[in-house]
Formats: structure tokens, C-alpha cells, sequence
């Protein structure tokens, strides 16, 4: 009998922020959790930015970043283990989702699961609004310069095209 097929490492990008509570530490300790997933073979981490809250601005201001995971998980298995972090970080999710947008002390989104488009209930992949958001594409092409969209193109160019952001780099900053 021979040994079964060893499961391919995928590349796939997960956006984090967080904007209640020490969020620069959240975020790197989320960079550890997505580290430490079944599967992951590798994690590379971007910088921290700080930007203003948007969808809802009546908030503080989150922390973001991306990380930048080979993994053998699968779509749907890699967002329950997101999910899983989320919860057992504090992060309370509205079932109506009446606080999409608002306060949290950490979310998880999968960005990109290679080139793959993925439509299903509960996951979009390419995140709908990745090509939208200026906090989530600089991280994002810190740790994978040539990253594409699918359906949009080249995430460099999808950057530009929004012009100057409100971006901070959080060097060493906590909060």
C-alpha cells in the first residue's frame, strides 16, 4: 500500500486589524496564531500601518496588516481556524451582522487563496472589497509584490489607481 499524497502548500493572504484595546499587540499576535495553523508551513508577516476607520469613521483608528501563509488548508477549513482566532481573541460577531464595520479587537479576512475565485455562502474570495482598500493592498504587496485579483488584475495596480492613502507605518507603536 503506499503512503497517500502529500497536500500542495498553497499561498494565500489573510488581512488583519484591530482598533479596540492594545491593537499593534493583537495583530502580531495574530501573526503568531496564523503561524502556528495545522497546514502552515510558512508565515510572512507585513508591517503595521495605522489608518482611519472605514465603512463606519465613529471609531478609533484600526492597525492592519497582512499575512502572506503557505497552507494545506483548505478555503473553507483556513476561514474556520480564522473564525476560531477571532473568538478566541474577544471578537464577538453579530449574527444580523449589525456591527460589520465597527469596533473589534481582531478580524480576519481571507484576501487571497492563490488565483482562485471562490463563491460560497459564508466566503468570498477575492475578498469583494480588497481592490477598494488602500489598508489592506499596501501590506498586502509588502508580502507579495506580485499579487493579482482575480477578476481585477494586478494588485500594484489596483493601488495606484486609489491614489494617496491615509496610511501610517507603525514602527514599534503599541495601541
Amino acid at each position: 500500500m503506499s503512503a497517500p499524497a502529500a497536500s500542495i502548500a498553497t499561498d494565500v493572504a489573510v488581512g488583519i486589524g484591530a482598533n479596540l484595546g492594545d491593537a499593534a499587540t493583537q495583530v502580531r499576535a495574530a501573526f503568531d496564531a496564523l503561524a502556528a495553523l495545522p497546514g502552515t508551513v510558512a508565515c510572512t508577516p507585513s508591517p503595521l500601518y495605522r489608518t482611519p476607520a472605514w465603512g463606519r469613521t465613529d471609531q478609533p483608528d484600526f492597525v492592519n496588516a497582512v499575512a502572506r501563509l503557505r497552507t494545506t488548508a483548505s478555503p473553507s477549513g483556513l476561514l474556520d481556524a480564522l473564525l476560531r482566532i477571532e473568538a478566541r481573541c474577544g471578537r464577538l460577531r453579530a449574527a444580523d451582522g449589525r456591527d460589520r464595520w465597527g469596533p473589534r479587537t481582531l478580524d480576519l479576512d481571507l484576501l487571497l487563496y492563490a488565483r482562485r475565485t471562490i463563491a460560497l455562502p459564508d466566503l468570498q474570495v477575492p475578498h469583494p472589497r480588497l481592490h477598494l482598500r488602500a489598508f489592506a493592498l499596501q501590506p498586502l504587496l509588502d508580502v507579495w509584490p506580485d499579487a493579482e485579483i482575480p477578476g481585477v488584475g494586478r494588485a500594484v495596480d489596483a493601488l495606484r489607481a486609489l491614489g494617496e492613502a491615509p496610511l501610517r507605518r507603525v514602527d514599534g507603536e503599541t495601541g
